[in-house]
Parts: structure tokens; sequence; C-alpha cells
């Protein structure tokens, strides 16, 4: 029929703790199949190379190493390390990727969450931050300041591995295509099928136990990425006090006030570190982090003064509860 949409494939793959898509609209299955099943062998590539939990990974070599001496690391990983020093410095520290050790202080590496003692908090604290990572950038090594500093790329590893795929998939000559990993990272590639941006939904923030019924917005996406950093799913609760899974560095502690975090950018790399770092700053830091880039969107939602309450702010992406249009 004259006119209709291209049949849709779509691969999936089960990598970093989550399951990766790609929708591939085309005629030629067999090429899009190949293109699709070799990005997904440069995401477990990534993951190889990039996860804190592999003893034979990078990452975990250089973490072992790194406080004894300057160990020379993959040119790509170099500068992968290297944009995400730049994004902690542009965001003043909320993106932080040494934040592993406060991760484990309130144990929230594979853990229930607790709430450390205050010696065990200042120790975590005396080992994070990105100016105690030093890089020469003629070697390509990287060493570390003081024994016990780590490198996680928990809050960046899924939008670079994203990104990296949609690299390749256009290299194949793959002009359309929707890539997402689990609930945090979407990039869509071209147009859809209907030749309009990919539509991808925002969740709302469940009120208690219960999910809303309908999403908080819907975003479009033209060779852009759609990040969304949220507390809810993973938390813990200690003396009447919840705390998320989503670490602000500055504070030392969970994130405690903002519920929801969005951000929409050409970059998936940028878009994941940079949803995280405001769910980190919350509403204080959103016109800043908003202003990071000229092609930014986002969205922000917070607690409000009572339980069932919410505040919303926003600069480009459009939500869809009545009542809030206005903001």
């Amino acid at each position: 029929m004259a006119g209709a949409n291209p049949p849709v494939l779509t691969l999936a793959r089960q990598a970093m703790a989550t399951r990766f898509e790609i929708v591939l609209p085309g005629e030629n299955a067999i090429a899009l199949r190949a293109a699709g099943e070799e990005a997904f062998d440069e995401i477990e590539r990534l993951e190889a190379q990039l996860s804190l939990y592999r003893p034979t990974s990078e990452v975990t070599r250089l973490n072992a190493r790194a406080a004894l001496e300057p160990i020379r690391v993959n040119p790509a990983l170099f500068q992968f390390v290297a944009h995400a020093k730049r994004l902690s410095e542009e965001t003043h520290g909320l993106f932080d990727i040494t934040v592993a050790p406060l991760m484990r202080c309130w144990g929230l590496m594979g853990g229930e969450g607790r709430v450390p003692e205050p010696a065990e908090l200042e120790a975590a604290r005396a080992v994070v931050g990105m100016h105690l990572v030093n890089l020469d950038y003629e070697r390509h090594t990287i060493s570390f300041a003081k024994a016990g500093v780590m490198l996680d790329f928990g809050a960046i590893g899924k939008g670079y591995a994203i990104e990296r795929a949609a690299q390749l998939l256009q290299e194949a000559g793959i002009s359309s295509a929707l890539i997402h990993g689990g609930t945090s990272t979407v990039y869509g590639l071209g147009l859809g099928p209907d030749q309009e941006p990919w539509k991808v939904a925002i969740a709302s923030p469940p009120l208690g136990n219960e999910a809303a019924a309908e999403p908080l917005a819907v975003v479009p996406l033209h060779n852009e990425a759609l990040s969304v950093s949220a507390v809810w799913g993973k938390f813990f609760t200690f003396e009447n006090k919840t705390y998320g899974h989503v670490m602000d560095p500055r504070a030392g502690a969970p994130v405690s006030q903002a519920l929801l975090a969005a951000v929409v950018t050409p970059s998936a790399t940028e878009s994941d570190a940079l949803s995280t770092a405001l769910l980190a700053g919350g509403g204080t830091a959103h016109e800043f982090i908003a202003n990071l880039r000229p092609s930014l969107r986002t969205l922000l939602v917070e607690q409000g003064p009572e339980s069932s309450a919410r505040t919303y702010s926003r600069r480009g992406i459009e939500i869809r509860k009545r009542g809030l249009e206005g903001i």
C-alpha cells in the first residue's frame, strides 16, 4: 500500500544489569539485524571494560592500582573519563564518577541501604571528588591522589553505551532507530516509521504505592537522547525518613527532595550524566544546569510540603497533567 509505514524489527539483549532494545524500521531485515547485533556487541564490550563488578574489567584494574602509580588506559576510555571530569566541573560536582565510596558507605552497592556512622561517612567523603583523579593527556594515564578513590560509571555508562551503539548504526547506513537501556536513557535516531519524531513517555512519580495511570510527559526525539533519573523503586527508610539510591556527592548523602529529573540533549552520554546532576541538585540547580547546553530540555519533579504534593519545573518539556500546563 502506498504511504504505508515500513515494517519494524525489534531486537533485545541483556547487558549492564538491564534490558537494552533497538527498534529498527526498514525493509531489509537481514541488514538491520546484523547492524543491531553489532551495536549490542559494542554495548557488551563496554560493559566488560567499564563494569565495577567484573574482576577482569579495565576499570577494576584501574581502581586497584591507580593510587599506587599512573595507569595507562585505552585512549577511548581516557577520553571518556576526561569527558566525565569536564561534566563534573560544569555541574559543580553534582555529577561525579568517584561517588562509589559514598554508595558503599550508605549500603547502596548491592545492599539494602543503611545510615552510616559519622566517622565512616567522613572517611568516605575524603576519597570522593574528581579533584582526586589526575589525567595525563600526553601519556593517556590516570592516577588517584589517595588510596580508596574509585571510579564508578553507573550514572553515565548506559548513556555512553547507547551513544556508541547509535554511532555504529549510523556507520552501517541506518538513519532511523530507537535505542533504549531500561528506563534510564533512550536515543531517537532520525525519524520514526511514521516520519515523525520518535515519541517517548516519562512515567509520573507514584503517589504512595500507586503508579499514575497516564504518563507525565511524552517527549519527541529527533537525533536526541532522553535520560530520566528517579528515586523511587530503590530506596530505604530509617527513622521515618526515606533515602533514595541516587547520591548527592556534595552533600555526601542520598537525594531526598527531588523525585524525578529528565534531560533531553543530542548526546546520550551527557543526558545520562546531567539528569543525575539535576536530580542531585534539585530546584536550586535547575536553572544553571538547563543553561549548560543551548539545546537542553529539562523536567524536574520534587516533593511538596505534603506527602501527596508535587512541585514541577520544566524547560522545553510539555507535561500532560491537568492544571500544571502553566508552570
